[in-house]
């Protein structure tokens, strides 16, 4: 039984806009949230430089690091490996030279926390020059 003569049934309509509202702001939290790895992505080429053979200082500190961690300072070997030791003994190198430069040899298999604690000692002797010695690949 129809009771209301004339008026036709409506069709039901499905809004969208609320849905599309939604799932903005669902990748707009997404976006927001995500984190990049860029990490993985990085390449580095180091400098290259050629150079003549640099002239001799006469306030330069040679610190050799051997792959084992054993140091020496200006050939003389250190009995302890630890900062304060390492630190002396630059003192007791340096004299009264000011400002020495200190130049780590380090071995390639040497650790890096090796060539810190060399570092440190400079830090703690009072010495901020600091330069690496590496080898000319031909």
């Amino acid at each position: 039984m129809n009771f209301q003569r004339g008026r036709q049934k409506e069709d039901p309509e499905i809004n969208l806009v609320p849905m599309i509202d939604v799932l903005l702001v669902i990748l707009i939290f997404l976006m927001i949230t995500t984190t990049y790895s860029k990490f993985s992505e990085l390449e580095i080429n180091l400098p290259q430089a050629a150079s003549d053979q640099p002239a001799e200082r006469a306030n330069m500190i040679n610190i050799g690091i051997t792959a084992a961690g054993s140091y020496m300072v200006n050939g003389a070997p250190v009995k302890s490996p630890s900062s304060e030791t390492l630190s002396s003994a630059l003192r007791t190198a340096a004299g009264e030279r000011p400002e020495p430069v200190i130049v780590i040899h380090a071995d390639a298999q040497a650790t890096h926390q090796s060539v810190i604690t060399v570092m440190e000692a400079a830090r703690l002797a009072g010495y901020s020059h600091i330069t690496f010695s590496t080898e000319n690949r031909k």
